[in-house]
């Protein structure tokens, strides 16, 4: 089964308030498997345009439990301090995985 990912990209407008949503969330990523692998403020954008001051890519163990992460009553209690500080980006993927080779 591959990994799911969520991509964020934010627009951070309240750093107090994104901080006060990084320690409200932490507790919804422990409950579902998600390990923060990116969190970057300067994107080395290459080619088109790019959204935000700052990009997040969480791992989860599935695309299921990475959209029960963010469906969960426990992270329900975080976005609204994320929403209020930022104008966010947000996707679900599906990891790659090569066909013929296992993990």
């Amino acid at each position: 089964m591959p990994k799911g990912y969520v991509i964020l990209t934010e627009a951070i407008t309240d750093q107090a308030g994104m901080d006060a949503y990084g320690r409200g969330s932490a507790a919804a990523l422990i409950e579902f498997g998600g390990r923060p692998l990116v969190v970057d403020a300067q994107p080395d954008v290459r080619e088109g345009e790019w959204h935000g001051t700052r990009t997040v890519v969480v791992e989860f163990p599935s695309v299921e439990a990475a959209r029960a992460w963010y469906e969960s009553d426990t992270y329900a209690k975080a976005l609204p301090l994320r929403q209020a500080a930022a104008d966010c980006n947000v996707v679900i993927l599906s990891g790659f995985e090569m066909p013929g080779r296992r993990g």
